[in-house]
């Protein structure tokens, strides 16, 4: 069954029945994700070598464009992991890329901090002030994230900081949501699709393994302006050029399979 088929039964059994209720409660839409990760969607860009799709970009345009007709919130959630993923499939373990082609494991982008602008701007993604102290082979990061998707909901986040070292740049790591002194206020921000859980999370440290540098110390920069930003900006632009949201009663409902090869 192509990646297409399985979409469009997850559309009408997982993600149309809950939307108008992710929309006017604001509940996450866990449902959703479930179904996304059980039938292979949110490993659909990690490497088949992985148990992933092995598809691209424009594949994971499609499926939030398809996706952001139906549920404006499941689509966001499904931009920021598309887009740490992408920065996962070329600096993450094999541990975690095998996670999330399983359907195990959601990622997310925090990214964006206080007094940086939003998502729309650009230079916000490119000085991060969170700090990176090294001790042994444990790093502290301490910083206020905001606008981050899927806040408390996700198993990771894709984070910047200040690098450890090096003079000029960047450093991303992936950051486990599960990490001690990791904070999500209960209540989320105005911002980004009900239902979204788009929210502040605070590192006041949070203490990750030295290992959980994604690229090299510094080079976070030049990941985020060839990947980051692509990806990003890309599945933004997909999110907004399907029109207007369909209604849960427009679509009707079947089973869902697996996702297999075409």
């Amino acid at each position: 069954m192509s990646y297409r088929t399985t979409l469009a039964e997850v559309l009408t059994r997982a993600v149309a029945p809950c939307a108008e209720l992710t929309g006017a409660e604001g509940r996450f839409p866990r449902g959703a994700v479930t179904a996304f990760g059980a039938t292979g969607l949110l490993g659909l860009t990690v490497a088949t070598e992985f148990g992933g799709a092995g598809l691209g970009l424009p594949e994971a345009a499609e499926v939030v464009a398809r996706t952001a007709r139906v549920c404006p919130a499941t689509a966001t959630v499904l931009q920021a992991h598309y887009t740490a993923v992408a920065v996962i499939e070329s600096y993450g373990g094999a541990w975690v890329r095998g996670e999330i082609a399983a359907g195990r494991h959601l990622s997310s982008l925090a990214l964006a901090e206080d007094g940086t602008g939003g998502y729309g701007e650009e230079a916000q993604l490119l000085a991060p002030r969170c700090t990176a102290v090294r001790s042994g082979g444990v790093v502290a990061l301490r910083a206020r994230k905001r606008q981050v998707v899927a806040a408390g909901e996700a198993d990771s986040y894709l984070w910047s900081s200040r690098p450890l070292g090096a003079r000029d740049g960047l450093s991303l790591w992936g950051v486990p949501a599960h990490a001690p002194d990791l904070f999500v206020p209960a209540r989320p921000d105005a911002v980004g699709p009900s239902g979204s859980a788009t929210s502040t999370v605070l590192a006041d440290p949070v203490l990750v393994p030295a290992e959980a540098m994604l690229g090299e110390d510094g080079g976070g920069l030049d990941i985020v302006l060839r990947t980051v930003l692509p990806w990003l900006l890309e599945l933004r632009a997909a999110a907004g050029a399907e029109g207007p949201r369909l209604a849960a009663a427009d679509v009707v409902c079947r089973p869902v399979e697996s996702l297999a090869p075409s």
